[in-house]
């Protein structure tokens, strides 16, 4: 009976964590809506655009007989290359055909994980993730080292989708680079989301106090809370660490390997550091895709030289990136939805040359 009691008192546990957890983002997704929201209008406002609210997320700017309709960061500038750039695999051979850096990869499924073993035999760490049809680090699990975690993460991410990926995993900054028609907005190197032990807490404890903290300060500190998954479990198991650990009191703690959950002080603009050659690269990249308006992720060791130079490689290529990192970081805000609304009333004014024209995404 008592096995069964402390059974009961675990599942107990379990469940709350995971209704305070739903509740948490589902917060942080308004919270997020909010800041589009805020976005949009300062950048309507300094085009001299009009700005209207049509529902959570959704906004019509005007301005000069034209309109267009933006959905948080979804534009009308990529919609036809979109479904190019989210063909991870598609995405990685067109840039290794033209000489481009890439990671190591092979494409499997979870009905078939052989080409993923035999990969994984091959690499000492791994990252496994959906081959096409997400973003934000959606289904991404890093530091993949056996053959039971990877069949852990291959579920995952099938969740997702049938079609799997699995890279090497490679050591360095994470990079963020913006562009719009070839021109660099912003580049923020981007750190993965850590917790400060305070010698009594454990860790699901820290996290849950961390993601009440980021909500109470609305969008400005964090654009997400910190989900708890296999990513967390794998970057906490290489600190020798567990949601259970008690870190010591100001230990530092990484959470998670994956940064779309970090914080904004995590993030720092390095726009006027970054290498000539890095930036070429990014926007060949960009130019390949067919993409407007690009994020290119890049992994360095050194952003004051080019990736060939490094052994760095292009990791993704997203269409419609957030800009909440360009906006809230160590170094200050670089206002992107200016430059990117301008491009979107001035592909309105292309594309319907009547005074009433109305673009919608």
């Amino acid at each position: 009976m008592r096995h069964i009691s402390r059974f009961l008192a675990l599942w107990g546990y379990v469940v709350r964590a995971k209704r305070i957890a739903g509740i948490q983002r589902r917060r942080a997704r308004c919270h997020l809506a909010q800041f589009y929201k805020d976005a949009w209008r300062e950048a309507a406002g300094e085009l001299g655009a009009t700005f209207e609210e049509l529902d959570v997320g959704l906004f019509k700017l005007s301005c000069d007989g034209v309109s267009i309709e933006v959905n948080n960061q979804y534009t009308t500038l990529d919609s036809a290359a979109s479904g190019i750039a989210l063909d991870k695999p598609l995405v990685h051979s067109m840039l290794r055909s033209h000489g481009l850096p890439i990671p190591d990869h092979v494409e499997f499924s979870l009905n078939n994980l052989k080409k993923a073993y035999q990969f994984l035999d091959r690499h000492r760490i791994c990252v496994v993730k959906p081959a096409d049809g997400t973003g934000g680090g959606s289904g991404v699990t890093t530091g993949v080292e056996t053959r039971s975690q990877l069949i852990r993460a291959a579920a995952r991410a099938a969740g997702y989708g049938s079609r799997l990926l699995i890279e090497e995993q490679l050591e360095g900054d994470m990079v963020r680079l913006l562009y719009l028609d070839g021109r660099l907005l912003d580049a923020v190197r981007r750190g993965s989301p850590t917790v400060v032990g305070d010698g009594k807490s454990r860790i699901s404890q820290l996290v849950r106090s961390l993601n009440q903290k980021r909500l109470d300060s609305g969008y400005k500190i964090a654009k997400a809370t910190v989900n708890c998954d296999i990513d967390m479990e794998r970057t906490l198991a290489r600190q020798a660490l567990s949601w259970r650990s008690v870190p010591a009191k100001g230990r530092l703690v990484t959470l998670k390997t994956v940064v779309n959950d970090n914080m904004a002080d995590e993030n720092e603009s390095v726009a006027g550091e970054i290498s000539e050659r890095l930036v070429a690269t990014g926007r060949q990249a960009a130019e390949l895709v067919g993409v407007r308006l690009a994020g290119i992720d890049v992994i360095t060791p050194d952003i004051h030289r080019g990736l060939e130079e490094t052994g760095g490689k292009i990791i993704e290529v997203n269409t419609s990136p957030g800009y909440h990192n360009h906006y809230f970081n160590r170094t200050g805000p670089c206002r992107v939805a200016v430059p990117i609304l301008k491009a979107c009333l001035d592909h309105a004014r292309e594309c319907h040359k009547d005074e009433n024209s109305y673009v919608r995404v």
